[in-house]
């Protein structure tokens, strides 16, 4: 689709359903409880305004203080998605020296490992993200690779891949009623600005850039054919990284599934579990049953008082054997093994749910230390969900990276020859030194290793160069270098 035509729906009728998902997986990952009562509260479907956050808070008492508790488990979720893609950044080389050179620096100066980060752990709970790559000579001498949520995106697929993509935002509006949407169209080639002047359900009518403060300055760096700007490349200056794929709601189209598709009513029971043990905490608070007359009068109207640090009371006019004579401490108890065992199963399921193993989140494990098999070993479900999803950020990845090269050498840095990057994501498990000392030891024993692969394994960082000098003096050290004074002697 091209730029939408002024009075068109917004956003878009088939892109409602989508949009719809992303607000209840939002509302789960925000961690916000204000707006899963919001979300839940006004849903259609009365069966789910009947879970635990159905009622909007503070209603219909006000005054009355809010006793369900939330556990962000969504946010943790997402959180090891991201640890598991990016917490190590990924290899990335090209074969031209100076390329490479002038690579590092954009990763560098670009911050792109946090960039990829934030991504990662955004597009786990909304189902994927956009990538763009765009430039601003006044902010930096180099092309910014930026991230864009998916639930202000309007994508355009053919065969399942990305062809066009329309990033909107809504500009500050002095009422509610009257909104101001600025729209991003990424073309191959092009990239073009729109003004809407509308209603939250309507696009409105088409103005001038120049309408509104927060877009007047894109007016100026605009062509002065029209409202657009021309790349300079041929490539797409946007990707899309989805999540996992397929997405079980919506088989048709090829648009990333959220970590939390199918998990929501286990998160809503996790909450609804931490709201009964906390509620059990309550009612067991001690309390105190006194007779009427160890109470004292705070005067007419104001009620009485029982001053429990009183020491020395006066002889009451009551008979020792009757019931309630004395002071009563009412104390109940608390099930915290029931809760315990409950909440566990339930984080237990909703992460093997959403793809991962319970020892990332604390539930497996003695806490001993473990060799890199090990942890594979009781990681598995874990490492499975990362090698899918590398497969699926790959090549978005090095998408992005290429025209950062492409744009880096149209604008700033002539003469620069771009080419596509390749990017080589790690194995997700790192050994410890003494595990990394312990392998090499025994691959020496069994003759199955040489000097400069061992010293090339504890300093992959190394070049030849280094690792070679590394090994002279190695050998020069231990004397394993000199040659064998009876290697020519006759036998």
């Amino acid at each position: 689709m091209a730029l939408p035509e002024s009075g068109t729906a917004w956003p878009p009728p088939q892109w409602a359903p989508y949009y719809r998902a992303m607000r209840v997986d939002d509302a789960w990952y925000s961690g916000d409880r204000a707006r899963l009562a919001r979300v839940y509260g006004h849903h259609n479907d009365v069966r789910e305004r009947r879970k635990l956050w159905g009622r909007l808070l503070n209603r219909p008492q006000p005054s009355k203080r809010e006793q369900r508790l939330h556990v962000p488990l969504a946010g943790d979720i997402a959180r090891t998605s991201a640890d598991l893609l990016f917490a190590d950044m990924p290899k990335v080389t090209v074969t031209d020296p100076s390329t490479q050179e002038r690579l590092d620096v954009l990763l560098d100066e670009g911050r792109i490992q946090e960039t990829f980060l934030g991504a990662a752990e955004q597009a786990a709970a909304l189902s994927g993200v956009f990538f763009r790559v765009t430039w601003d000579r006044a902010l930096a001498p180099r092309p910014l690779l930026t991230v864009m949520q998916p639930d202000a995106a309007i994508p355009e697929f053919r065969f399942g891949m990305l062809r066009a993509v329309s990033f909107w935002r809504q500009l500050d509006s002095s009422t509610e009623a009257h909104v101001w949407r600025h729209i991003e169209r990424h073309a191959p080639g092009i990239i073009e600005h729109a003004l809407y002047e509308g209603t939250p359900d309507n696009v409105g009518r088409r103005v001038p850039l120049t309408e509104h403060p927060d877009t007047a300055d894109i007016a100026a760096t605009l062509d002065a054919s029209g409202d657009s700007m021309a790349t300079g490349i041929q490539q797409l200056t946007a990707a899309y990284m989805p999540n996992m794929l397929p997405n079980r709601m919506h088989r048709t189209a090829p648009v990333g599934r959220s970590d939390y598709q199918g998990v929501h009513d286990l998160f809503d029971s996790l909450d609804e579990v931490w709201t009964s043990w906390m509620r059990d905490i309550r009612l067991a608070r001690a309390r105190l049953i006194v007779p009427d007359g160890y109470l004292k009068s705070e005067g007419s109207g104001n009620g009485a008082s029982f001053d429990d640090d009183r020491e020395v009371w006066h002889g009451l006019k009551i008979p020792p054997t009757e019931q309630g004579a004395g002071i009563t401490l009412a104390q109940f108890g608390i099930r915290v093994e029931e809760h315990q065992r409950t909440a566990d199963a339930l984080v237990r399921q909703a992460v093997q749910t959403a793809g991962y193993d319970g020892q990332a989140f604390g539930l497996e494990g003695d806490g001993t230390p473990e060799t890199a098999t090990g942890v594979n070993a009781r990681t598995a479900r874990s490492m499975t969900t990362r090698k899918k999803k590398v497969g699926y950020a790959r090549h978005p990845v090095a998408d992005m990276l290429h025209v950062m090269l492409q744009v880096d050498a149209a604008l700033f840095t002539p003469g620069l020859t771009p080419e596509r990057p390749r990017v080589e994501f790690g194995d997700g498990v790192a050994e410890s030194e003494q595990q990394k000392a312990t392998t090499l030891e025994l691959l020496h024993r069994a003759g199955a290793v040489s000097t400069a692969t061992k010293v090339k394994a504890v300093n992959p960082d190394w070049d030849d160069t280094a690792v070679k000098a590394e090994v002279a003096l190695i050998l020069a050290e231990t004397g394993a270098g000199a040659p064998d004074p009876v290697g020519s002697f006759p036998m």
